[in-house]
Protein backbone atom coordinates (compact mmCIF):
# COMPACT_ATOMS: atom_id res chain seq x y z
CA UNK A 1 0.00 0.00 0.00
CA UNK A 2 1.75 3.19 -0.84
CA UNK A 3 2.43 5.70 2.36
CA UNK A 4 0.83 8.89 2.47
CA UNK A 5 3.39 10.79 1.31
CA UNK A 6 3.55 9.66 -2.33
CA UNK A 7 -0.84 8.81 -2.61
CA UNK A 8 -2.19 11.32 -4.70
CA UNK A 9 -5.65 11.15 -6.96
CA UNK A 10 -6.35 13.23 -10.04
CA UNK A 11 -10.24 13.70 -9.32
CA UNK A 12 -12.52 12.99 -6.61
CA UNK A 13 -15.17 10.34 -7.28
CA UNK A 14 -18.87 11.59 -7.54
CA UNK A 15 -19.94 9.01 -4.83
CA UNK A 16 -18.12 11.43 -2.20
CA UNK A 17 -20.75 13.71 -2.90
CA UNK A 18 -21.80 15.65 0.37
CA UNK A 19 -19.43 14.19 1.95
CA UNK A 20 -17.29 16.88 4.57
CA UNK A 21 -13.74 16.84 3.27
CA UNK A 22 -11.81 16.20 6.26
CA UNK A 23 -14.65 12.82 6.27
CA UNK A 24 -13.70 12.15 3.14
CA UNK A 25 -9.50 12.33 3.45
CA UNK A 26 -9.87 10.64 6.44
CA UNK A 27 -11.28 7.12 5.05
CA UNK A 28 -8.88 7.74 1.78
CA UNK A 29 -5.50 8.78 4.25
CA UNK A 30 -6.16 6.22 6.43
CA UNK A 31 -2.53 5.95 8.02
CA UNK A 32 -3.46 10.06 8.92
CA UNK A 33 -5.20 10.94 11.88
CA UNK A 34 -7.95 13.62 11.61
CA UNK A 35 -6.56 16.00 13.45
CA UNK A 36 -2.79 15.79 11.26
CA UNK A 37 -5.00 15.56 8.02
CA UNK A 38 -6.27 19.22 9.32
CA UNK A 39 -2.80 20.04 9.92
CA UNK A 40 -1.97 19.11 6.32
CA UNK A 41 -4.47 21.36 4.99
CA UNK A 42 -3.97 24.06 6.84
CA UNK A 43 -0.13 23.80 5.29
CA UNK A 44 -1.09 23.70 2.09
CA UNK A 45 -0.07 20.19 1.92
CA UNK A 46 -3.84 18.80 0.54
CA UNK A 47 -5.03 20.57 -2.22
CA UNK A 48 -8.64 20.96 -3.34
CA UNK A 49 -8.85 22.23 -7.31
CA UNK A 50 -5.18 23.38 -6.66
CA UNK A 51 -6.80 26.02 -3.47
CA UNK A 52 -6.29 25.73 0.22
CA UNK A 53 -9.25 24.56 1.33
CA UNK A 54 -11.33 24.53 5.07
CA UNK A 55 -11.99 21.09 6.56
CA UNK A 56 -15.47 21.54 6.97
CA UNK A 57 -16.01 22.08 2.68
CA UNK A 58 -18.40 19.98 1.60
CA UNK A 59 -17.55 17.95 -1.29
CA UNK A 60 -19.27 17.87 -4.95
CA UNK A 61 -17.36 15.17 -6.76
CA UNK A 62 -15.07 15.52 -9.56
CA UNK A 63 -13.20 18.46 -8.02
CA UNK A 64 -9.38 17.30 -8.37
CA UNK A 65 -7.07 16.86 -5.45
CA UNK A 66 -3.47 16.74 -4.73
CA UNK A 67 -1.52 15.49 -1.84
CA UNK A 68 2.04 16.10 -1.19
CA UNK A 69 2.61 15.64 2.93
CA UNK A 70 6.59 15.62 3.47
CA UNK A 71 7.91 13.32 5.13
CA UNK A 72 8.05 13.48 9.03
CA UNK A 73 11.32 15.16 10.48
CA UNK A 74 13.84 13.36 12.19
CA UNK A 75 12.73 12.88 15.77
CA UNK A 76 16.64 13.54 16.93
CA UNK A 77 16.95 10.89 19.07
CA UNK A 78 19.20 8.21 18.71
CA UNK A 79 18.63 4.59 18.35
CA UNK A 80 20.39 1.87 20.88
CA UNK A 81 20.27 -1.79 20.98
CA UNK A 82 18.75 -2.44 24.27
CA UNK A 83 16.97 -5.68 25.01
CA UNK A 84 13.23 -5.18 25.31
CA UNK A 85 11.17 -7.96 24.90
CA UNK A 86 8.39 -7.73 21.92
CA UNK A 87 5.27 -9.28 22.57
CA UNK A 88 3.49 -8.33 19.86
CA UNK A 89 4.64 -6.62 16.49
CA UNK A 90 2.36 -5.52 12.80
CA UNK A 91 2.81 -2.42 10.84
CA UNK A 92 0.59 -0.54 12.90
CA UNK A 93 1.79 -1.13 16.59
CA UNK A 94 4.53 -3.04 18.76
CA UNK A 95 3.55 -4.01 21.90
CA UNK A 96 6.72 -4.63 24.19
CA UNK A 97 7.14 -5.80 28.10
CA UNK A 98 9.44 -2.67 29.73
CA UNK A 99 11.46 -3.83 32.04
CA UNK A 100 11.69 -2.24 35.43
CA UNK A 101 14.32 0.84 35.86
CA UNK A 102 14.09 1.94 32.35
CA UNK A 103 12.55 5.34 31.71
CA UNK A 104 9.66 5.09 28.41
CA UNK A 105 10.92 8.60 27.32
CA UNK A 106 14.10 11.18 27.03
CA UNK A 107 13.56 14.06 29.72
CA UNK A 108 15.11 16.40 32.25
CA UNK A 109 18.63 14.58 32.57
CA UNK A 110 17.83 11.49 30.44
CA UNK A 111 18.80 11.17 26.94
CA UNK A 112 19.54 7.90 26.73
CA UNK A 113 18.87 4.40 27.40
CA UNK A 114 15.20 4.78 27.64
CA UNK A 115 12.47 2.51 26.01
CA UNK A 116 11.98 4.95 23.00
CA UNK A 117 16.03 4.52 22.32
CA UNK A 118 15.07 1.16 22.03
CA UNK A 119 12.19 1.54 19.87
CA UNK A 120 13.47 3.64 17.32
CA UNK A 121 16.75 1.10 16.87
CA UNK A 122 13.52 -1.31 16.97
CA UNK A 123 11.25 0.47 14.16
CA UNK A 124 13.13 3.16 12.39
CA UNK A 125 9.34 4.59 11.26
CA UNK A 126 8.51 6.17 14.29
CA UNK A 127 10.65 9.78 13.92
CA UNK A 128 7.82 12.17 13.96
CA UNK A 129 4.68 10.43 15.73
CA UNK A 130 3.24 12.27 18.48
CA UNK A 131 5.94 14.42 18.93
CA UNK A 132 9.68 14.52 18.79
CA UNK A 133 10.81 13.49 21.95
CA UNK A 134 8.04 10.49 22.55
CA UNK A 135 7.39 9.03 19.37
CA UNK A 136 4.64 6.50 19.56
CA UNK A 137 3.99 6.76 22.98
CA UNK A 138 0.30 6.99 23.95
CA UNK A 139 1.15 5.92 27.50
CA UNK A 140 3.66 5.33 30.05
CA UNK A 141 4.58 3.69 33.00
CA UNK A 142 6.62 4.57 35.93
CA UNK A 143 10.41 3.96 35.48
CA UNK A 144 11.10 1.01 38.45
CA UNK A 145 7.43 -0.43 37.20
CA UNK A 146 7.35 -3.30 34.90
CA UNK A 147 5.03 -4.63 32.35
CA UNK A 148 3.14 -4.05 29.43
CA UNK A 149 2.73 -1.18 26.59
CA UNK A 150 1.25 -0.23 23.00
CA UNK A 151 2.79 2.00 20.98
CA UNK A 152 2.00 3.12 18.21
CA UNK A 153 3.92 2.91 15.13
CA UNK A 154 2.10 5.61 12.71
CA UNK A 155 0.13 8.63 12.84
CA UNK A 156 -3.44 7.14 12.67
CA UNK A 157 -2.61 4.48 15.18
CA UNK A 158 -1.35 7.16 17.61
CA UNK A 159 -4.53 8.98 17.35
CA UNK A 160 -6.81 6.20 17.47
CA UNK A 161 -4.88 4.58 20.70
CA UNK A 162 -4.38 7.97 22.20
CA UNK A 163 -8.49 8.63 22.47
CA UNK A 164 -9.18 4.96 23.80
CA UNK A 165 -6.33 5.81 26.74
CA UNK A 166 -8.09 9.33 27.09
CA UNK A 167 -11.57 7.99 26.84
CA UNK A 168 -10.70 5.16 29.26
CA UNK A 169 -11.73 2.42 26.32
CA UNK A 170 -8.19 0.80 27.42
CA UNK A 171 -8.31 -2.20 29.90
CA UNK A 172 -5.43 -2.33 32.20
CA UNK A 173 -4.67 -5.11 35.22
CA UNK A 174 -1.51 -4.65 37.49
CA UNK A 175 -0.19 -6.88 39.76
CA UNK A 176 1.32 -5.45 43.13
CA UNK A 177 3.00 -6.98 46.78
CA UNK A 178 1.97 -4.62 49.18
CA UNK A 179 2.95 -4.14 52.32
CA UNK A 180 0.51 -5.55 55.10
CA UNK A 181 -2.07 -7.96 55.64
CA UNK A 182 -5.04 -6.87 53.73
CA UNK A 183 -8.20 -7.83 55.71
CA UNK A 184 -10.92 -7.39 53.02
CA UNK A 185 -11.21 -9.84 49.99
CA UNK A 186 -11.48 -6.85 47.18
CA UNK A 187 -12.53 -3.34 46.51
CA UNK A 188 -12.08 0.46 45.25
CA UNK A 189 -9.89 3.59 46.12
CA UNK A 190 -11.55 6.96 44.85
CA UNK A 191 -9.95 9.55 46.12
CA UNK A 192 -8.58 12.67 44.03
CA UNK A 193 -4.84 12.80 43.03
CA UNK A 194 -3.05 15.59 42.62
CA UNK A 195 0.59 16.99 42.99
CA UNK A 196 1.93 17.16 46.62
CA UNK A 197 2.26 20.84 47.90
CA UNK A 198 4.95 20.24 50.45
CA UNK A 199 6.93 17.57 47.65
CA UNK A 200 7.01 18.32 43.85
CA UNK A 201 8.20 14.94 43.35
CA UNK A 202 5.10 13.02 44.99
CA UNK A 203 1.51 12.78 44.14
CA UNK A 204 -1.36 13.24 46.97
CA UNK A 205 -5.01 12.71 47.47
CA UNK A 206 -4.95 15.88 49.90
CA UNK A 207 -4.19 18.12 46.73
CA UNK A 208 -6.87 20.81 46.29
CA UNK A 209 -6.06 20.54 42.65
CA UNK A 210 -6.27 16.52 42.46
CA UNK A 211 -8.32 14.89 39.81
CA UNK A 212 -10.64 12.04 40.32
CA UNK A 213 -9.11 8.71 40.34
CA UNK A 214 -10.59 4.79 40.89
CA UNK A 215 -8.71 1.72 41.65
CA UNK A 216 -10.61 -1.42 41.74
CA UNK A 217 -8.48 -4.26 43.46
CA UNK A 218 -8.80 -7.68 44.28
CA UNK A 219 -6.19 -10.34 46.79
CA UNK A 220 -4.73 -12.80 45.01
CA UNK A 221 -2.93 -14.09 48.10
CA UNK A 222 -2.07 -13.11 51.84
CA UNK A 223 1.32 -13.57 52.66
CA UNK A 224 3.33 -13.24 55.69
CA UNK A 225 3.47 -9.41 56.22
CA UNK A 226 2.35 -8.70 52.53
CA UNK A 227 -0.92 -9.19 50.38
CA UNK A 228 -0.60 -10.40 46.47
CA UNK A 229 -3.52 -8.25 44.72
CA UNK A 230 -4.77 -7.79 41.18
CA UNK A 231 -5.52 -3.63 40.52
CA UNK A 232 -7.65 -2.49 38.04
CA UNK A 233 -7.20 1.19 37.29
CA UNK A 234 -10.02 2.82 36.06
CA UNK A 235 -8.05 6.53 35.39
CA UNK A 236 -4.79 6.50 34.98
CA UNK A 237 -3.03 9.42 37.33
CA UNK A 238 0.35 9.80 38.25
CA UNK A 239 1.54 7.03 40.65
CA UNK A 240 -2.15 6.41 40.79
CA UNK A 241 -1.73 3.07 41.98
CA UNK A 242 1.15 3.52 44.76
CA UNK A 243 -0.73 6.54 45.89
CA UNK A 244 -4.08 4.84 46.96
CA UNK A 245 -2.36 1.72 48.51
CA UNK A 246 -0.15 3.94 50.49
CA UNK A 247 -2.66 6.45 51.66
CA UNK A 248 -4.96 3.63 52.73
CA UNK A 249 -1.82 2.07 54.63
CA UNK A 250 -1.12 -0.96 52.36
CA UNK A 251 1.87 0.46 50.10
CA UNK A 252 3.42 -1.33 47.49
CA UNK A 253 6.43 -2.93 48.36
CA UNK A 254 9.70 -1.46 48.63
CA UNK A 255 8.16 1.87 47.24
CA UNK A 256 11.01 4.60 47.88
CA UNK A 257 8.62 7.29 47.55
CA UNK A 258 5.36 6.20 49.02
CA UNK A 259 6.23 3.32 51.33
CA UNK A 260 8.37 4.93 54.58
CA UNK A 261 7.77 2.21 57.40
CA UNK A 262 4.10 0.97 57.25
CA UNK A 263 3.52 -2.44 57.89
CA UNK A 264 6.96 -3.41 56.79
CA UNK A 265 7.28 -7.18 56.57
CA UNK A 266 9.54 -9.42 58.60
CA UNK A 267 12.62 -9.91 57.35
CA UNK A 268 12.86 -6.46 55.34
CA UNK A 269 16.25 -6.56 54.61
CA UNK A 270 16.46 -10.11 52.68
CA UNK A 271 13.23 -9.08 50.64
CA UNK A 272 15.35 -5.54 49.60
CA UNK A 273 18.00 -8.19 47.81
CA UNK A 274 14.97 -9.72 46.00
CA UNK A 275 13.91 -6.94 44.91
CA UNK A 276 15.26 -3.66 44.63
CA UNK A 277 11.99 -1.32 43.25
CA UNK A 278 8.57 -1.20 44.20
CA UNK A 279 6.82 -4.55 43.39
CA UNK A 280 4.27 -3.31 40.61
CA UNK A 281 3.64 -5.00 36.94
CA UNK A 282 1.37 -3.96 34.44
CA UNK A 283 0.40 -7.41 33.69
CA UNK A 284 -2.37 -7.52 30.60
CA UNK A 285 -3.50 -4.32 28.54
CA UNK A 286 -6.63 -5.05 26.59
CA UNK A 287 -7.40 -2.15 23.98
CA UNK A 288 -9.20 -2.21 20.57
CA UNK A 289 -7.00 -2.51 17.14
CA UNK A 290 -6.25 0.85 15.62
CA UNK A 291 -6.55 -0.75 12.19
CA UNK A 292 -8.57 -4.14 12.30
CA UNK A 293 -10.67 -2.76 14.60
CA UNK A 294 -11.07 -6.18 16.62
CA UNK A 295 -10.73 -6.46 20.42
CA UNK A 296 -7.51 -7.55 21.94
CA UNK A 297 -5.81 -8.62 25.17
CA UNK A 298 -2.26 -8.83 25.56
CA UNK A 299 -0.33 -9.77 28.54
CA UNK A 300 3.24 -9.86 30.07
CA UNK A 301 4.72 -12.60 32.68
CA UNK A 302 5.61 -11.23 35.94
CA UNK A 303 9.17 -10.82 36.27
CA UNK A 304 11.93 -12.74 38.20
CA UNK A 305 12.50 -10.42 41.00
CA UNK A 306 9.01 -10.20 41.95
CA UNK A 307 8.55 -13.68 41.75
CA UNK A 308 11.64 -14.53 43.98
CA UNK A 309 9.93 -11.64 46.34
CA UNK A 310 6.42 -13.65 46.34
CA UNK A 311 8.21 -16.84 46.81
CA UNK A 312 9.89 -16.14 49.75
CA UNK A 313 7.01 -14.38 51.54
CA UNK A 314 5.20 -17.91 50.72
CA UNK A 315 7.85 -19.31 52.71
CA UNK A 316 7.76 -17.31 55.63
CA UNK A 317 4.16 -18.81 55.31
CA UNK A 318 5.30 -21.99 56.66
Amino acid sequence: MESAEEKTVTEIPKEFAGQRADVFLSGFLTELSRSSIKKHIELGHILIDRRVFKPSRIISGGESLSVNIPPPKPCGINGEKIDVEVIHEDRDIIVVNKPAGMVVHPGAGVAGGTLVNALVHMCGDLSGIGGEMRPGIVHRLDKETSGIMVVAKNDRAHGNLSGQFKDRETEKEYVAIVSGEMKKGSGVFSSPIGRSPSNRVKMTSFSRAGRSAETRWEIIERLRGATLVNVWPKTGRTHQIRVHFSENGFPVLADKVYGGKKNRPKNSKILGGLIKRHALHARSLGFTHPATGKRIELSAEIPEDMVSAIDFLRRQNG
